[in-house]
């Protein structure tokens, strides 16, 4: 038993059909979407769709029909997919979305989940999701990726500390980004 946001007690068996149901409502979700996208050329308001909270309910959606699209080699609706979860990469949903990106060759999404994964601040919480391990046993091969993405990123930006401020030795600011020093 666990208890829900309101602090009333949930059977076990109540969490399980909530992940069911909106397995279920992704899955019939996905099938409008693909319906829409094929009469309009554009994709439908993913919230909307789901007409769930979670945020990560569209980032669900959204790759579902990736997978779909890739499926049936539609491939403006492949990098209208692509583009949204660009846009939706958050601790708990980019280890899937890395997985999908690898499995539909997806390079520009598969680029962003890499470099937010790699992120020091991010890395360990993507670690201790469910994603993550299933990440580990679709698709090992991306976890080389991952740890030369982090090599990278720790030898492109040593940073020495200094009372308190953080000076920056190779270029690049305190989030990774390439800047120029001043001239004057």
């Amino acid at each position: 038993m666990q208890e829900d946001s309101k602090g009333l007690v949930v059977p076990e068996y109540c969490l399980v059909n909530l992940h069911e149901s909106i397995f279920l409502l992704t899955l019939v979700g996905t099938s409008q979407a693909l319906l829409h996208f094929i009469y309009w050329d554009t994709l439908p308001d993913m919230e909307e769709l789901v007409d769930l909270n979670p945020k990560w309910a569209s980032t669900l959606m959204a790759q579902h029909l990736l997978a779909a699209a890739d499926r049936y080699a539609l491939e403006r609706l492949k990098l209208l997919c692509e583009a949204k979860l660009c846009e939706d990469v958050a601790i708990n949903t980019v280890a899937t979305t890395l997985a999908l990106a690898e499995q539909h060759h997806c390079f520009q999404l598969k680029a962003v989940c890499l470099k937010f994964t790699a992120l020091p601040e991010n890395l360990r919480a993507v670690m201790q999701t469910d994603g993550f391990e299933y990440l580990k046993e679709s698709c090992s091969s991306v976890l080389t990726e991952l740890l030369q993405h982090v090599a990278r990123i720790g030898e492109h930006c040593v940073i020495a500390s200094g009372y308190g401020n953080e000076t920056i030795l190779d270029g690049c600011d305190v989030n990774g980004r390439r800047v120029k020093p001043r001239t004057h």
